[in-house]
């Protein structure tokens, strides 16, 4: 039983509850698939999400989703444990994705793909469950690296939407935790003893996003508040400080 104290609202429950209020990503009746892969992130999610069904003032339910991608040997049964301990059942999709990306494709760059293949499998499992929201586990430090690698590698300025509607899916993607640093949810996985499944994807730490962490953990030894400063700045984003030739 994972114990939950005062100290936590403080700590991660509030910086959530701000991300849900200031978007209005949870509704009430809402029936929200929350994907989860073993990893600290998108556990930690659904952990958040479950305290906050006793405390928010609107009733929603939790749709615990995992999607297996074809490597051998990976055992997700301290997963299907932990979203048992929490109350609910887990319910698992097997793919052969990591296979046909690896194997069959043999892909040099393959992270992209295998994405949109992942997000696309979820997403149809997830409508398949009757649910209207996906909820995903990045944070504060996805969206700056992906602000990063989108200019540095596409030449252009933007990053991911705390909430979107995919108008093609008939399903509202929501990003609770872009609020919370990643170092907070690696403090959240030792504390509360969340089990975190070792990645078996044969590109993993060899991607041009960790390339961006390592950029990211270096400005910030000499810029502390630099995740908080570009969190204000695209909240804050005048178009009239950008070039445009039309204009």
């Amino acid at each position: 039983m994972i114990e939950i104290k005062k100290s936590d609202n403080k700590w991660f429950l509030t910086p959530v509850k701000k991300a849900l209020a200031e978007f209005r990503m949870i509704e009430d009746g809402d029936r929200i698939a929350v994907g989860l892969s073993g990893g600290k992130d998108s556990s930690t999610l659904f952990l958040i999400l479950s305290i906050l069904q006793k405390q928010l003032p609107v009733s929603f339910e939790l749709v615990p989703l995992c999607l297996t991608l074809g490597f051998e040997n990976v055992d997700i049964s301290p997963l299907e444990d932990f979203v048992r301990s929490l109350g609910n059942s887990l319910h698992v999709k097997h793919t052969q994705i990591g296979r046909i990306i690896f194997d069959v494709r043999q892909e040099k760059n393959p992270c992209s793909l295998c994405a949109n293949m992942r997000r696309g499998a979820l997403y149809n499992l997830a409508k398949s469950l009757r649910c209207n929201k996906a909820a995903l586990g990045h944070h504060l430090d996805d969206a700056f690296e992906t602000f990063l690698m989108n200019i540095i590698f596409n030449g252009r300025i933007g990053t991911f939407q705390p909430k979107t509607y995919l108008d093609r899916r008939d399903i509202t993607v929501i990003r609770p935790m872009l609020f919370l640093e990643e170092r907070s949810i690696q403090r959240i996985v030792k504390s509360k003893g969340i089990p975190v499944i070792n990645n078996p994807c044969p590109a993993n730490r060899r991607t041009k996003r960790e390339e961006m962490k390592q950029l990211v953990s270096s400005l910030s030894e000499q810029y502390p508040d630099i995740r908080y400063k570009f969190l204000n700045a695209v909240k804050n984003v005048d178009a009239n400080d950008f070039w445009n030739s039309e204009r």
